[in-house]
Formats: C-alpha cells, sequence, structure tokens
C-alpha cells in the first residue's frame, strides 16, 4: 500500500516554513520539499531524499536558492559517492540515514529503518548536512553519532551525541514529526 502525504511545518521560534510532500511505498519512500528559514543567514532551499523498501537513503539532492548544490547516492550499505565530482565519500561510510539540519522530515528515515519498541534505544552514525551558510556556504556532508530512543508509539528522544543536543520529538501514524520542541512544529 502506497501512501502519498503533503506536510507543512513552521520553524519554532524563528521565522522559516517548508512545504514537503512524502510518498511512503513498498520500494521505500521520496521526501520532496521546498523551504525557507532563518535570519542571519536567510536561506531557501529545496532537498529530494530517496531511500529503498528498508529506509537506507539512496540519493540525496540538496540545493539552496542562489547558492550550493549537494548530490550524493549510497549504496544502501553505507558507501556514498559524490555525483557532481564522481567520488567516493569515505569519511561518510557506514552512515545508512542522512540528515538534513534544516528540515524535520529526515527524523521519519531512522525511526521508520530502526522500528524501535517502546523503552528500546539505537546508537546510529548519519550523513549530517549542515544548513546553508555553516561550512562557508557549502552543503559539506559530515558523519555525526546520534541516538534515537522509543518512548512510546508517537514520541521519541532524539540526541545529538556530537552536539549534546537532545529534544523528545512527537510523530505521527507514518514517523513524520509533528513536534520538535524548539526547533520545528507542523502547521
Amino acid at each position: 500500500m502506497s501512501v502519498r502525504i503533503a506536510v507543512r511545518w513552521n520553524a519554532w521560534e524563528a521565522e522559516g516554513a517548508e512545504h514537503c510532500h512524502v510518498s511512503i511505498g513498498p520500494d521505500g519512500a521520496v521526501l520532496t520539499a521546498a523551504l525557507s528559514g532563518g535570519q542571519s543567514p536567510a536561506y531557501a532551499v529545496q532537498y529530494r531524499v530517496v531511500t529503498d523498501a528498508a529506509f537506507h537513503t539512496r540519493e540525496v539532492w540538496v540545493k539552496s536558492v542562489g547558492g550550493s548544490e549537494l548530490h550524493v547516492t549510497s549504496d544502501g550499505a553505507g558507501h556514498w559517492h559524490d555525483v557532481a565530482r564522481d567520488a567516493a565519500l569515505p569519511a561518510l561510510e557506514g552512515c545508512l540515514d542522512v540528515d538534513i539540519a534544516v528540515t524535520p522530515a529526515t527524523n521519519m528515515l531512522p525511526i521508520r529503518r530502526l522500528g524501535l519498541a517502546a523503552g528500546e534505544s539505537r546508537e546510529i552514525e548519519v550523513a549530517y548536512v549542515p544548513p546553508p551558510g555553516e561550512g562557508v556556504g557549502l552543503f559539506l556532508p559530515r558523519k555525526v553519532a546520534q541516538r534515537y530512543t522509543c518512548l512510546g508509539p508517537d514520541r521519541y528522544l532524539y540526541e545529538g551525541l556530537s552536539s549534546g543536543f537532545a529534544a523528545e520529538i512527537e510523530v505521527d501514524e507514518h514517523g513524520l514529526v509533528r513536534d520538535y520542541p524548539g526547533v520545528f512544529r507542523r502547521a
């Protein structure tokens, strides 16, 4: 059974909004969105993320309006490739998920992939794509450690193990964020 959803998020306290189309089917998921936000610096971004049936990230395309672009692929086993430079990305070795900083949509990917039961926790390494402007305006993905803990059927504790950031997020039946306190909320 396939599901198609249109989701809108607003930044929690700052300016910013995202409109995201999500398709989930037997072959995986596709996330496509446009968003803008920030005050210093302000940004507008488009992205597309494709997964396989096991919710391993297979393709990521991110473009900043008037700025840089990122297009990478993965074999689903943690081997990444920069399409524009036709080069392997060994620094991302082992990452099965992508975390695009400017959107809550990519939290769905490890939530769906891990399938955690209540009280269960898992540490993962993700290909983290920082916001535009961090890293001299380029989208330079890097490997970061994160932990997801299932607190119940619609609640997860997200922890950025490198940054020390933590938030309890509420998700819907598809694993899409409803509320991400202090960061994003569903419109």
